[in-house]
């Protein structure tokens, strides 16, 4: 049972860490299946192939710096929207124990990765527009530091302790959820009555 939530917790710590960079994650579990750190579903030991880590790399180059130009990174969000979705979901199921039911791990990568990996992306764009539309655009390139940071962060320390990040992210993302959902509704209501 212990390895079945740790391999939920990696998988959602992974579907976040997508959501802030889509192929940053996949990278850093295809360096960590290639150094035997993580171990994936059988149909899934691809992703530590020679081949899958240089095309990893090489997307990852690409994604990185795509976020550094100015008006790349607004239109590249709509984009990375369904790719990050989409990217949660299947690290999720690649991580999830090979005895598992298919099914079983389908419907957590669905629910679980795709969701959580679709909802920091949205927060991420959000974050990204308000950054555009106060600043002109001038601290998006900190912005996506952050991102790709955080990225980062999230992918290699969920490795060694994913329960830890996992219940961080989540509160995170409570915290996060809370003050836009207050903030917003501040703006709302403001905007209303004006």
């Amino acid at each position: 049972m212990v390895s079945i939530v740790t391999a939920v917790c990696l998988g959602v710590c992974l579907s976040a860490a997508c959501g802030l960079r889509v192929f940053l994650p996949v990278l850093v579990v295809s360096v960590a299946t290639k150094c035997g750190l993580v171990e994936l579903r059988e149909s899934w030991q691809w992703i530590g192939s020679w081949p899958a880590l240089l095309a990893f790399s090489t997307a990852t180059a690409i994604e990185i710096t795509a976020y550094y130009i100015p008006w790349l990174d607004n239109a590249l969000d709509s984009i990375a929207t369904p790719a990050a979705g989409i990217a949660g979901m299947l690290m999720t199921v690649a991580v999830m124990p090979s005895d598992m039911s298919p099914l079983y791990s389908w419907c957590i990568g669905i629910i679980g990765g795709g969701g959580v990996a679709t909802a920091v992306q949205l927060t991420t764009v959000g974050t990204r527009a308000f950054s555009t539309s106060s600043t002109g655009g001038l601290t998006n390139h900190i912005v996506s530091t952050g991102e790709a940071v955080g990225a980062l962060g999230i992918s290699i320390s969920a490795l060694f302790v994913p329960i830890v990040i996992a219940v961080i992210v989540m509160m995170a993302f409570c915290v996060m959820g809370y003050l836009v959902i207050s903030k917003g509704g501040k703006l709302f209501f403001r905007r209303k009555t004006a």
